[in-house]
């Protein structure tokens, strides 16, 4: 099995070395064996794992999720039903998330339309006013 460095983990997936370190930390990666020098080694199976890792982020999940996810992916209990549910869950989230965005981005653009939108004082500033309560 290849053994990498830290440093060549980082370079085969694009992953900063202290942001692979922080997910040894929080258990997403498991902890890596060392050289009788101390240094962490690797393996071609970490590089998967952080490439998971890297487009788990980008669908959304957190790392509790992530590392959910990974145990799911080597237990032999697990089935594609449970995943489902999970990704079902995160577009539930996903929707609620968009729909407050879509609140707040109404609420501003009417701030935003009643703005005198010109050089007169902070005072006459709708939008500040409104921040202020007032």
């Amino acid at each position: 099995m290849a053994q990498l460095t830290i440093g060549k983990l980082a370079d085969a997936t694009g992953v900063g070395i202290e942001t692979i370190r922080y997910y040894e930390r929080c258990q997403v990666l498991p902890t890596p064996e060392r050289t009788s020098a101390g240094y962490r080694v690797y393996g071609l199976e970490n590089v998967r794992q952080l490439k998971f890792v890297k487009e788990a982020q980008s669908l959304g999940f957190t790392l509790k999720e992530i590392r959910e996810l990974l145990e799911l992916s080597t237990s032999p209990e697990a089935d594609c039903a449970t995943v489902s549910k999970i990704a079902r869950a995160k577009i539930a989230q996903i929707d609620g998330k968009l729909a407050l965005l879509s609140k707040i981005k109404q609420n501003l653009e009417v701030l935003a339309e009643y703005c005198p939108g010109n050089e007169q004082p902070l005072q006459d500033c709708s939008i500040i006013n409104h921040l202020y309560g007032d």
